[in-house]
């Protein structure tokens, strides 16, 4: 077997264990931060996840400024108002407590108080120079593996996002604590759950980066998450499968930090824009039909991954075990409660063409995709995604 080279890079320290989150203040110390700007969004401030770990902070001593401002896909006027607070409390390093886009917003906050730059020049590809101050990443749901990406995802406009991808970003140390994502309801386990195996999923067919750490992972992460998804939906309450699910994110994100996400992400992209549809059912929605496209080129890896979906051996060749992974997630998808077309979504018929043209936009994701993407196939793939004939 011949390997060809790569370069893997992800989280220098994680910490997972049940109750990690209180032992938050030992980690600040460790990176020598005294004043630390804690970053959430008001939804967890509401219903009382924030309070105690806010809590075993002070107790410890430190000097805690809270930004709960973050809102889901975050503007650029959110992270300057939280780099603001930061400043003016002399904040010596960053900690986010939440999903994605609390911890987006953390990644930049924590370049632009340690550095020079201001927020335009850090949008693209290694285009941070410098540091940042010392950062800790603590998730409360399992799906974005922001804790393990160095990427972070902002609104610059109405309905357009810029990323900022940089090593810089990955943070000192992610804390997984699984009861911190007890507290989630179903729908948001459902869309974060799916959302994660679109990473493992898309990872392990990229066609750029491709690498056998990140297939590895990819692989744990989409058993795990297969495995879990359901129980975690229906028992909220079950430790077991929110710990296996955390996990799973957390693996799937460190994989496609390294084998970058495709087409499924492209397409999605343009559903959150203009619909403020989240995320997570944003790649449910065109996932399937992203399957059944790429599998003229991506069988024989779909037909890998089938059996960790299906938690089973799939027979048949590698077009049938493909089929086999498509209706697996189609059912999936159906019992956790996620609505299934783009139809039921509430994306009108007519927006196609123009979501067709908006992915085009997203080159930088669409040349990954294991099958090259013209304008007519995203528009083809949107229509069976909506319910539409192709």
């Amino acid at each position: 077997m011949t390997v060809d080279a790569f370069t893997f890079n992800t989280v220098p320290r994680v910490v997972f264990a049940p109750g990690a989150a209180r032992e938050l203040a030992d980690h600040c110390r460790s990176l020598g931060i005294a004043r630390p700007l804690l970053v959430t969004d008001p939804g967890l401030v509401e219903i009382g996840l924030v309070a105690p770990v806010e809590a075993a902070l002070e107790a410890e001593g430190l000097a805690v400024t809270r930004f709960a401002e973050v809102r889901e896909d975050p503007p650029e006027s959110v992270v300057l108002a939280c780099v603001e607070l930061g400043r003016a409390a002399g904040a010596d390093g960053v900690v986010a407590v939440g999903g994605g886009s609390s911890m987006d917003t953390a990644k930049v906050v924590a370049v632009l108080l340690g550095g020079e730059q201001p927020l335009p020049e850090l949008y693209g590809v290694d285009q941070v120079r410098g540091g940042r101050l010392p950062l800790l990443l603590v998730p409360t749901t399992a799906g974005t593996g922001s804790e393990a990406t160095p990427v972070a995802v902002i609104t610059t406009g109405e309905t357009t996002k810029a990323g900022v991808s940089s090593p810089v970003l990955l943070p000192d140390i992610a804390v997984l604590d699984p009861e911190l994502t007890l507290g989630l309801p179903p729908r948001v386990t459902a869309m974060t759950g799916i959302d994660a195996m679109v990473h493992a999923i898309e990872a392990y067919t990229s066609r750029h980066r491709k690498n056998p750490v990140s297939d590895n992972l990819a692989r744990s992460a989409l058993t795990l998450l297969a495995g879990n998804l359901r129980t975690a939906v229906e028992e909220g309450g079950n430790l077991a499968a929110r710990s296996a699910m955390l996990l799973g994110a957390f693996q799937a994100g460190q994989a496609f930090a390294n084998a970058p996400v495709a087409a499924v992400h492209a397409l999605a992209y343009p559903l959150g824009g203009h619909y403020h549809i989240p995320h997570g059912l944003s790649n449910s929605l065109v996932l399937p039909s992203v399957l059944a496209f790429n599998a003229r080129a991506a069988a024989p890896l779909y037909a890998e991954l089938a059996p960790l979906v299906l938690g089973r051996p799939v027979d048949g060749t590698a077009v049938e075990a493909t089929e086999a992974l498509i209706e697996a997630l189609c059912a999936l998808i159906e019992a956790v409660g996620l609505p299934g077309t783009l139809a039921e979504a509430g994306v009108p018929a007519v927006d196609l063409p123009m979501l067709a043209d908006d992915a085009m936009q997203q080159q930088r994701l669409l040349v990954n995709n294991p099958r090259e993407v013209a304008r007519e196939d995203a528009l083809a793939i949107y229509r069976a995604a909506h319910g539409a004939v192709a």
